[in-house]
């Protein structure tokens, strides 16, 4: 990962596949439900992971296959949510990081991160990730990311927001933690500790800084306030929905000996 400084309009990084092996069994294991054993791993702690069953494998392989004359966009977005979360985890430092999604489509936050104080005994954030697996980033972007950044600066989902934060700090610190839940929830709903996330799929030519600066413009007047909030990742993938297609075969390929080694 390579941080990307946008002076006013946003900051981020861009990602780069070093170990395309190494990615391929990450999300192999997150399909068959072992998130937590790649999320270990990914933060240098060891972990056995959990059983895999016949059961299993069929449902992480119907995950990834796309329906004869079907769109792939479900799949192809679930593979990216996927690869956003595994990116999260490499500059995550102390945050939570809510587990990803196991659902092609799901109407959800595409995921979701909260900032520990440097003490740990407070959330000083909330990042909100946005992913979008796409062939037109910056059409992407206008036409569906900017509304909906608007939507949560006016306000909108913040139910859901109080919900997940809550159910994500309950999940990680327990029932019985001294942390006080309620009055960090309370904090981190200010607008000012929200940021935003917004991941996506590029071309080679978006490679350039002008021309990455310029898919996130109007970033800065959509979320105001100081340019900690407003994160701007990019992959470059020529090619996406091949690249996509053929990377999904490789997973569904992992699938079968990570059970086949249990």
């Amino acid at each position: 990962m390579t941080a990307v400084d946008h002076e006013d309009l946003c900051h981020g990084w861009t990602w780069e596949i070093t170990d395309e092996d190494q990615l391929v069994d990450d999300v192999a294991r997150v399909a068959l439900g072992q998130f937590r054993h790649v999320a270990r791993i990914l933060t240098g702690l060891g972990a056995r992971p959990a059983p895999t069953s016949a059961e299993h494998v069929a449902d992480a392989v119907a995950k990834l296959t796309v329906e004869e004359d079907a769109d792939p966009w479900h799949r192809d977005g679930w593979l990216f949510q996927t690869i956003s979360w595994i990116a999260a985890h490499h500059n995550k430092g102390s945050a939570i990081i809510r587990a990803p999604h196991i659902r092609k489509a799901d109407h959800g936050f595409d995921g979701l991160q909260l900032e520990l104080s440097e003490d740990g005994t407070s959330i000083s954030a909330m990042v909100i990730f946005e992913d979008k697996a796409t062939t037109s980033p910056r059409q992407t972007i206008v036409a569906k990311v900017w509304p909906e950044l608007l939507g949560m600066e006016a306000g909108e989902r913040i139910t859901e927001l109080t919900h997940e934060a809550a159910a994500l700090l309950e999940t990680q610190l327990g029932a019985d933690t001294e942390f006080d839940i309620a009055a960090a929830v309370g904090e981190i709903l200010w607008k000012e500790a929200r940021r935003y996330r917004v991941s996506i799929t590029v071309s080679d030519e978006h490679e350039a800084e002008e021309a990455r600066a310029a898919l996130f413009k109007g970033f800065n007047k959509k979320v105001g306030g100081d340019v900690v909030r407003r994160r701007a990742e990019t992959i470059v993938i020529p090619e996406m929905r091949g690249w996509m297609a053929g990377f999904a075969e490789r997973v569904k390929v992992r699938i079968a000996t990570i059970a086949a080694d249990v």
